[in-house]
């Protein structure tokens, strides 16, 4: 069994828009439609102090009294009430699925990883950065190394800047549109994809060049964006299907899997559009669960 993360608060912020909304989208489908082997579980929420572990504290203040304005919506979108119980939520639950996928096998949270927001001030819809959050959690719990495997349309700039100067932290990050790029480094490997038949080969030989490592990693952090999808009006590249992102979940999970690593994931981008309506993202998003439920029933 798979235990899944998911509050109602972490949809409790006013703005509305896909990535503060679509939790509850996916968490519903599983009411009308369950898939075996997941177990929706409310996870507790994070504190001031364990989210300025790894943002800057003025910044951590801003987001939750609402001013500088500036700073409290340096995110982008406008400071509500709400926005400060959301991301305690929301990044509880990457926190937890972590934590649990430490001693369980598998896990994940229906928020984002999001993977843009910086040390003193968000970026491209993303607060706070839940994947670092949950990342050093794991290494205060027991992991030794974990891995970051950024699987989202977009570059994880924000991750990057985060885990600079930590050494137990690598990011594996395929991408297929530019936005927030950076410099690659040791900890943070970055492949821009640019044609839709290149993007699955491109992931095999990411994860193959990992298995050179003579480092394990003792958790994959999987931030499972479906905004690479064609018809995503967000970073969508042509020739990426329904198809080859349910074949990228298999591959991820299997990976990890044969590895006896395990994975802890977050549902990370994917917007509506003239092509995609709500009910065709949330099956591209039950793509990641029905992988991580294979994953749950697979496990000795």
């Amino acid at each position: 069994m798979a235990h899944i993360f998911f509050s109602h608060a972490y949809v409790s912020a006013g703005h509305s828009f896909d990535t503060t909304r679509k939790a509850e989208w996916v968490a519903d489908s599983l009411e009308r439609s369950a898939i075996t082997g997941i177990e929706i579980v409310e996870p507790s929420p994070l504190s001031g102090r364990q989210v300025a572990e790894v943002h800057d504290v003025e910044y951590v203040r801003a987001v939750k009294k609402g001013h500088p304005r500036s700073l409290a919506e340096s995110q982008g979108f406008v400071w509500d009430p709400g926005l400060w119980p959301m991301v305690l939520a929301s990044n509880g639950g990457v926190v937890a699925a972590a934590l649990t996928a430490l001693d369980e096998g598998v896990s994940g949270s229906l928020s984002s990883g999001l993977h843009h927001a910086r040390y003193d001030q968000g970026a491209g819809f993303c607060t706070f950065n839940g994947l670092v959050i949950a990342a050093k959690a794991a290494l205060h719990a027991r992991a030794r190394r974990v891995l970051i495997l950024d699987l989202d349309a977009h570059c994880g700039g924000g991750t990057e800047s985060l885990i600079a100067d930590e050494s137990r932290i690598s990011q594996l990050d395929i991408a297929v549109n530019s936005y927030d790029r950076y410099v690659p480094s040791a900890q943070a490997r970055l492949v821009i994809v640019t044609r839709g038949s290149d993007y699955l080969p491109a992931i095999r030989q990411i994860l193959d060049e990992a298995d050179q490592r003579s480092d394990a990693f003792d958790l994959c952090l999987y931030n499972a964006g479906m905004d690479p999808f064609e018809d995503c009006p967000t970073g969508g590249l042509s020739g990426i299907t329904e198809e080859v992102l349910a074949e990228r979940e298999r591959l991820v999970f299997a990976w990890c899997h044969s590895r006896h690593m395990p994975v802890a994931f977050v549902l990370a981008g994917g917007y509506i559009g003239p092509s995609l309506d709500v009910d065709g993202l949330v099956a591209l998003h039950r793509l990641t669960l029905d992988a991580a439920a294979g994953r749950s029933q697979g496990l000795s």
